[in-house]
């Protein structure tokens, strides 16, 4: 299996994480805000690629949550956190595939934009192209 997930987290990390706390998994409900998760939702195997069963590429795709709990700005807030992420996720090779607000269902008072990108990333960690 080709994984690059740790190399994606760390980008983000080092781009947003000293102004909103990072994690590396959904959190339905943070103790920290404003809050950005990553999560690899799909890896599955290129198989325009594949030779004798060898996996060469990977279709990967990740979703970014950006969460924040102010009371006044909260939506500007997500917004230029998720900014911020899109430069990061695009400039290194995805394709952003979505970008929503959605409701918090745990609660309402918290303001959430859910993101989604995908690329085609090769055994040796080389993202290829966008699609």
């Amino acid at each position: 299996m080709i994984d690059i997930f740790n190399q994606v987290f760390t980008k983000i990390y080092d781009g947003v994480g000293n102004t909103a706390t990072v994690k590396g998994e959904y959190i339905p409900v943070s103790s920290q805000f404003p809050c950005v998760t990553v999560e690899e939702m799909d890896n599955y195997v290129y198989t325009d690629s594949s030779d004798e069963n060898l996996e060469n590429h990977a279709w990967l795709m990740y979703e970014i949550n950006v969460y924040s709990n102010k009371k006044n700005g909260r939506k500007s807030e997500c917004r230029a956190l998720m900014a911020t992420v899109d430069e990061i996720m695009l400039s290194n090779g995805f394709t952003r595939i979505m970008m929503s607000p959605i409701p918090n269902q745990h609660d309402a008072t918290i303001y959430r934009i859910v993101a989604r990108y995908r690329c085609v990333v090769s055994k040796d960690d080389h993202i290829l192209y966008q699609n």
